[in-house]
């Protein structure tokens, strides 16, 4: 359902109050989603924007050295098995919005190698892919950007793409996100049917893996039914990142019981505490309330240097669009000061930071990187550097452990 337009404009500076209730050294946590030109569908149309760049490798490696300026935990690539499409069901016949796209994880295995330090999370639409396919791509992913690797899973309810791979009707909400359950939890045991120290590489034996720790995952359900064991080993995080985005409760209960990370779409800070304890609800039925599962909430931005400036950008893409701006997520017009104090706010009420959706790539993204990360540093509520090791994975910058090996013969490495 299409949020209403919020304009926060002259919102009171109450950050350098919420500093001291910012748990931990990083305190707010931010991702970026990267989708084309940005959100706005007249994006592509707005000076800076490279429309002609968009199936370009060089544009996507810039796009993200730019976030990793604003040194974010990680960064969300957009896909999709149809043409995009106006209000996720049908492209329609507009020609005047941006159709066509690179495949997410591919760009996302160019992209990692040469940008470093920042997760890349890739999008995958779990209704109508295999999850052995999946699970060996993200599994290459984190292999090449050295333990920065995630997957966003999404379902989808299109005609179009059900069309695409033979099936009809289109599965129903609880079909889809049940099988989205059952596809995680697949790509799960998949990642880890290779023991840490399965491959030997022994030249003088002439032994390169050691056959009895490879594992049979011997999952089967009404969805899937998957022998194994893969066909790359395990991943250096040993489980790449899995998020998914939740708008409602069928979803908030995916995310409790299979993903590590949430997205979620508070358009008022009061919807926070409903949010969060279906989604904790969720987690501790499924047996897993003692492990770190952050919530991000998604902001679609529109930044500028005064509010003022901010909501008259927004007036001309939406005239460049042809109407108002339309989004499942809240939208901000406004400043950098603006938006940390809603941020903050946010972090106060529960949620662990935001994933911000910038209108426009050229504007807005570096309005993030270069405005809204050095106003959270200056009131104490973000990091000033990358760290290094471990921690520097997705997995430690979010905060989590190496997990262990549910197959493992030797007790698994951490």
């Amino acid at each position: 359902m299409p949020a209403a337009r919020v304009a926060l404009i002259g919102a009171g500076n109450g950050g350098s109050a919420l500093v001291s209730d910012v748990p931990g050294p990083d305190g707010v946590r931010l991702a970026v989603a990267l989708d084309g030109t940005g959100w706005h569908p007249g994006s592509w149309r707005a000076p800076g924007a490279r429309p002609h760049d968009l199936l370009r490798a060089e544009y996507w490696v810039d796009v993200v050295r730019e976030a990793g300026r604003g040194l974010v935990d990680l960064v969300t690539i957009e896909d999709s098995l149809g043409l995009q499409a106006d209000g996720g069901r049908d492209p329609g016949a507009r020609t005047d919005r941006v159709r066509g796209r690179l495949d997410a994880v591919l760009v996302a295995s160019r992209v990692a190698p040469v940008v470093p330090h920042v997760g890349i999370v890739p999008a995958a639409v779990a209704t109508h892919t295999e999850p052995f396919h999946l699970s060996k791509a993200i599994a290459t992913l984190d292999f090449v950007s050295g333990g920065r690797a995630g997957v966003r899973v999404q379902t989808s309810r299109r005609a179009d793409e059900a069309a695409l791979v033979g099936r009809r009707p289109v599965p129903e909400l609880a079909e889809r996100f049940g099988e989205a359950a059952d596809w995680v939890e697949v790509v799960r045991r998949l990642w880890d049917s290779w023991d840490d120290d399965a491959e030997i590489r022994d030249a003088a034996t002439g032994r390169f893996v050691d056959r009895d720790r490879l594992h049979y995952i011997d999952f089967t359900g009404p969805h899937f039914a998957v022998r194994g064991p893969s066909i790359t080993p395990r991943p250096p995080q040993g489980q790449p990142i899995v998020a998914a985005l939740a708008h409602r409760d069928v979803a908030f209960e995916l995310v409790g019981r299979s993903a590590d990370l949430g997205f979620v779409t508070p358009h008022a800070t009061s919807d926070i505490a409903d949010i969060l304890a279906q989604i904790r609800a969720a987690q501790d039925a499924a047996g897993r309330a003692a492990e770190p599962l952050p919530v991000l909430g998604d902001v679609l931005v529109v930044l500028d240097d005064d509010a003022q400036a901010a909501a008259d950008r927004l007036a001309r893409l939406d005239e460049l669009a042809g109407e108002p701006l339309r989004s499942d997520a809240l939208v901000f017009t406004g400043t950098a000061a603006e938006l940390a104090d809603v941020l903050l706010e946010w972090r106060q009420a529960g949620l662990s930071g935001a994933r911000l959706r910038p209108a426009t790539i050229a504007d807005d993204l570096p309005a993030i990187a270069r405005g809204l990360v050095p106003e959270l540093q200056r009131r104490g509520a973000y990091r000033t550097s990358y760290p290094e090791g471990w921690a520097g994975t997705l997995r430690g910058l979010l905060g989590m452990d190496r997990p262990a090996n549910r197959y493992a013969t030797t007790g698994g490495a951490r």
